[in-house]
């Protein structure tokens, strides 16, 4: 019973403030010059020392109440400023060593050279080239640089190495290696001195410990048994188990990321729970005492982390486990706040990066909310009569979702609303996946088979977590837009708080509580039966995909035809989903850029496609490719098609005008052999010219004539670019004409002297990249354009 009063006093928070500070002034640093860092950092410690002998001497001259309260503050002031000043020192001595005259000269002057490095993570693949070769991400560690007729420069630097060779993929954390290439600037804003872009492959030097090898043996064994399974279970278990995301799907990833479900995509502390959850039990039941438990569970997590990698996921998942057991060593739970304070900054004096890191953000606030607000939580439901299990699964992500929500409301814009039903739903599910993937990669270098079986039947809680995550990412009006960035998060954290502290008083509460159901009541149903999108008699819509085409033409209720898919699946997806297409009855490919047909699995992703043409021109080959298998996976035909084409659906009609033959030698074949469409809507005309520059442009002028390409709706050609023949432009002599083209790309898209060409013709032009998905819609007197106001990022 003492112990049980004691968790429940008032929580510990004497190095709350310690370590708030250590983790501000070390972010802070990061963007500092070493010199500044220091700076910044004396002064700080100098203010620590005043503080308390200031306090020190006021106490004397005070009685003993004022003593208490000037005591309390004085403390509380010198805690701060001495995390800062530990902090802000710390970062700069690690800062010192990124702004190394030699290494940094180097950098500056964009050498060559050759370097000696360790590995620090596994290799990661750039996304965003489909169809073409990858580019691996590895973080390493260099400890020699060769400059080419310089002596060896001896440091210990943090660095990125961009290798374009395929046996940068199979390095293993630990292992040392040696490789040329150019030395780059780094971004800033964490302790990386250079980047490496290196198109040699690695020289391998010695070999990994043996607890590395083992590990990779044991996640290769595991990618080996979960290779029988579908995509989306099979790229998600080992993701979940041991955070290997090399198979795990774009698409279903970003529905994890809607959901407020992305802890589960790679290793968290949840993981962590589940795996000392079973240790503890087996070892509890053994009637085993705090020490003897503690140690036995440090032993697991230990290898868990080895079988894991130590990458810097899964050192924040293992120092909130240690935070947990260093309470269970304690005895008292109420030791476990000023734990993970310690934790905290223990973690960011060893790395300073974790102070920019987005992820140890929120797992220190998840673990933070699990401590202070899920237990109140979870007994004033038991209080209420809520069974002990059922109080517990409501409490806990609905702490973690609250204590995370400003900073997820700051990353994406927008205030989840399906995040704590959806956590919760998949609570059940974790558990048994988590274990099953685990004793998969345990089996699997001794009974393969039986590994196999292990996955299989661990597919079954995972595909639970799927159909959780794809569904959610469905709801309509799921998620409220909120103010993004920096202050956006400060504002919905302050409201947080606020509401936090309010609701402890019963009238505050209940009026909270009136006031949340009246604004969903309210202005749930209004979102759900008039969201605006799509827009009534919508003649076209033009997907924001970044830099890239995607174009849907409507084709019945839920049905459609698709133009072009986008360089990745995801956002192509999201527009057809936010549409309501379920069924495509006809996938165009107007040529096989990646940016056009990159995005080829997020236009088949839970949908039936009934047919795919593509013009009679094979290149480029990875996307043909890449096109090719995609249609024969889902047993859909492929058919190349020319001029005359045509293809009528209730009240749609398409006809292939362009090209009229082959271009060859000109300044872009792919893009000059593009099919060129034209559509019939609801008595409108649609022009769809792919990314055909002026050759053909000229063409179809020659042949067809301007009648032939006049439209009321343009879908400007190669994303707004410069080669444009100014007469075609003309001919078209558009009503509207829509942009499809990326926020801040390197290609001056979409050129200024064609919009402004567009305009003065009366066109009205609107662009993805300033109102994200846009829509042709057909009105009583004419035409209307609305914007869906979701651009993406890039």
């Amino acid at each position: 019973m003492g112990a049980e009063r004691a968790d429940r006093r008032a929580p510990d928070l004497r190095l709350a403030g310690f370590a708030v500070a250590l983790w501000l002034a070390a972010l802070a640093a990061l963007y500092l010059s070493a010199r500044a860092g220091l700076i910044v950092g004396g002064v700080a410690l100098m203010g620590a020392a005043a503080t308390a002998l200031i306090g020190s001497s006021a106490g004397k001259a005070s009685g003993a109440s004022a003593w208490r309260m000037v005591g309390a503050l004085r403390w509380l002031v010198a805690a701060a400023l001495l995390g800062a000043g530990c902090g802000a020192v710390a970062t700069a001595a690690r800062v010192s060593v990124r702004e190394a005259g030699p290494l940094a000269a180097l950098v500056a002057d964009g050498a060559t050279v050759r370097v000696d490095l360790v590995v620090r993570d596994d290799p990661r693949a750039l996304r965003g080239s489909r169809g073409l070769p990858a580019t691996y991400l590895v973080a390493v560690d260099l400890t020699a640089v060769y400059p080419v007729d310089a002596p060896r420069l001896r440091l210990s630097a943090r660095a990125l190495v961009l290798g374009s060779d395929p046996a940068w993929r199979v390095l293993l954390p630990g292992q040392r290696a040696s490789v040329a290439g150019r030395l780059l600037a780094p971004r800033g804003g964490d302790l990386r001195a250079a980047v490496l872009s290196a198109h040699d492959p690695p020289r391998l030097r010695g070999r990994p410990s043996w607890a590395q090898r083992g590990a990779g043996a044991l996640r290769a064994g595991l990618q080996r048994a979960c290779a029988p399974l579908p995509d989306d279970v099979g790229g998600l278990l080992p993701g979940l188990v041991v955070g290997d995301t090399s198979r795990l799907d774009a698409a279903l990833e970003e529905d994890f990321r809607q959901t407020g479900m992305t802890h589960l995509n790679a290793v968290s502390g949840a993981n962590v729970a589940i795996i000392i959850g079973v240790v503890l039990f087996a070892v509890r039941w053994a009637r085993a005492g705090p020490v003897v438990t503690a140690l036995v569970c440090a032993v697991a997590l230990a290898g868990f982390v080895i079988l894991a990698r130590p990458s810097p996921s899964v050192v924040r998942a293992a120092a909130m486990g240690a935070i947990g057991l260093l309470g269970l060593a304690a005895g008292r739970t109420r030791a476990a706040l000023p734990a993970l304070a310690a934790g905290v900054a223990v973690l960011i004096v060893v790395d300073p990066e974790l102070a920019g890191d987005v992820g140890f953000a929120l797992s220190v606030l998840a673990t933070g909310g699990l401590l202070l607000l899920a237990p109140k939580w979870r007994d004033a439901l038991r209080d209420r009569g809520w069974p002990p299990g059922a109080a517990e699964a409501l409490a806990v992500p609905a702490a973690a979702q609250v204590a995370c929500g400003p900073v997820v409301a700051g990353i994406s814009g927008s205030v989840s609303l399906v995040a704590v039903p959806a956590n919760l739903l998949v609570v059940p599910a974790i558990a048994p996946a988590t274990l099953l993937g685990v004793s998969a990669a345990v089996l699997s270098p001794v009974w393969p088979a039986g590994a196999e079986f292990t996955a299989w039947v661990g597919q079954w809680p995972a595909r639970w977590l799927v159909i959780v995550a794809t569904y959610g990412a469905r709801v309509p009006a799921g998620a409220l837009p909120w103010p993004g960035g920096v202050l956006g998060a400060l504002l919905l954290g302050v409201v947080t708080v606020a509401l936090l502290v309010a609701a402890r008083r019963p009238v505050v509460r209940s009026l909270v509580a009136v006031l949340c159901a009246g604004a969903v009541v309210g202005t749930l149903p209004v979102r759900l039966l008039a969201s605006g999108w799509p827009p009534p008699r919508w003649l076209i819509v033009t997907c924001a995909v970044g830099q890239g085409d995607a174009v849907v033409l409507p084709a019945g209720a839920g049905r459609a035809v698709v133009v072009d898919a986008g360089p990745e699946p995801a956002p192509v997806d999201h527009c057809l989903r936010r549409l309501g297409v379920r069924q495509v009855l006809l996938f165009v490919v107007s040529h096989f850029h990646v940016d056009h047909v990159g995005g080829v699995a997020g236009v088949f992703r839970n949908r039936s496609v009934g047919a795919v043409i593509t013009p009679d021109w094979p290149d480029p080959p990875g996307g043909r490719a890449l096109v090719a298998a995609q249609a024969a996976g889902a047993r859909t035909p492929m058919l190349a098609v020319g001029p005359g084409w045509t293809y009528t659906v209730g009240g749609l009609a398409v006809t292939v005008l362009g090209p009229y033959e082959p271009l060859r030698g000109t300044s872009s074949d792919p893009n000059n052999n593009s099919l060129v469409l034209r559509a019939r809507v609801d008595g409108r005309t649609l022009l769809l010219p792919g990314d055909a520059e002026t050759e053909e442009q000229q063409e179809l002028l020659s042949h067809l004539g301007p009648a032939a390409v006049r439209a009321d709706v343009l879908k400007v050609a190669h994303h707004g670019s410069a080669y444009q023949l100014p007469e075609f432009v003309d001919a078209v002599d558009p009503a509207v004409a829509l942009v499809s083209v990326g926020a801040g790309n390197d290609y001056g898209h979409p050129n200024a002297g064609l919009l402004a060409r567009l305009g003065r013709g009366g066109a009205r032009v609107l662009r993805t990249d300033e109102g994200g998905d846009l829509a042709a819609v057909s009105t009583g007197g004419g035409l209307a354009v609305v914007a869906c106001g979701d651009p993406p990022d890039s």
